[in-house]
C-alpha cells in the first residue's frame, strides 16, 4: 500500500540531522539498501552517480519475455518433475521437549574459523570449480543429513538474483530463492 517509499530529514541539533528512509520490501532487497547508502553518501560527499544504462522496468519487461520462452519452459518442466510426489521433511531430533506454548524464541553460536581452515575451505573451492558459499552449503547439508539420518533434503538459499553487470547498480526486488 502506498506509499512504498518515504524519506525524511529529522534535525537533532543545529549541527546533527538524521535521514529517515523507510522502504517497502516489494520494491527493494537487501543489495539495494546497500547500493542506496552508497548513493546518499556519494550525494552526501558532494559526488556526482554515474548515469544508469537500465531501469528495473528493462529488467521487468526481460524477465516476462523469458518466461514466454522455451528455456523457462524447460527448466520449469524439469523442476516440476524433480519435486512432483511428498517433498521430504527435515526431521531432527530434539534435545529437549517442545513447550506447550509455541515460541520462536531462538538462540545462535558465533565462532571464528582460524586462517588453516579458512584458506583450506577456500582452496577446496578452487580445486572444485566453485564458490566459498557452494563449499559451505554442501558442508551444511551433509551436517543436516547426519543429525536427520535422512538423504533427501531441501534448502532454500536466496540468491541475488542480478544475473547481468548492468543490473549490479540497480535498485529494486531481485531476490529469489534456489
Amino acid at each position: 500500500q502506498a506509499p512504498l517509499f518515504r524519506a525524511q530529514i529529522v534535525k537533532v541539533s543545529d549541527e546533527r540531522h538524521l535521514l529517515l528512509v523507510d522502504m517497502h520490501h516489494i520494491i527493494s532487497d537487501g543489495v539495494s539498501v546497500n547500493i542506496l547508502i552508497r548513493e546518499f553518501g556519494e550525494l552526501y560527499n558532494n559526488r556526482k552517480l554515474p548515469a544508469l544504462h537500465i531501469q528495473y522496468k528493462d529488467y521487468a519487461v526481460w524477465q516476462e519475455g523469458f518466461k514466454t520462452g522455451d528455456a523457462y519452459k524447460t527448466q520449469e518442466a524439469y523442476w516440476l518433475k524433480q519435486l512432483e510426489g511428498e517433498l521430504p521433511v527435515l526431521d531432527l531430533p530434539a534435545d529437549h521437549a517442545r513447550p506447550p506454548v509455541r515460541s520462536f524464541a531462538g538462540d545462535k553460536v558465533s565462532f571464528t574459523l582460524d586462517q588453516e581452515v579458512a584458506s583450506g575451505l577456500h582452496k577446496l573451492a578452487r580445486e572444485n570449480g566453485s564458490t566459498l558459499y557452494m563449499v559451505l552449503l554442501a558442508a551444511y547439508t551433509a551436517f543436516l543429513s547426519r543429525l536427520s539420518g535422512q538423504e533427501d533434503i531441501i534448502v532454500g538459499s536466496p540468491i541475488a538474483g542480478r544475473p547481468h553487470k548492468d543490473l549490479e547498480p540497480i535498485l529494486g526486488m531481485f531476490v529469489n530463492t534456489l
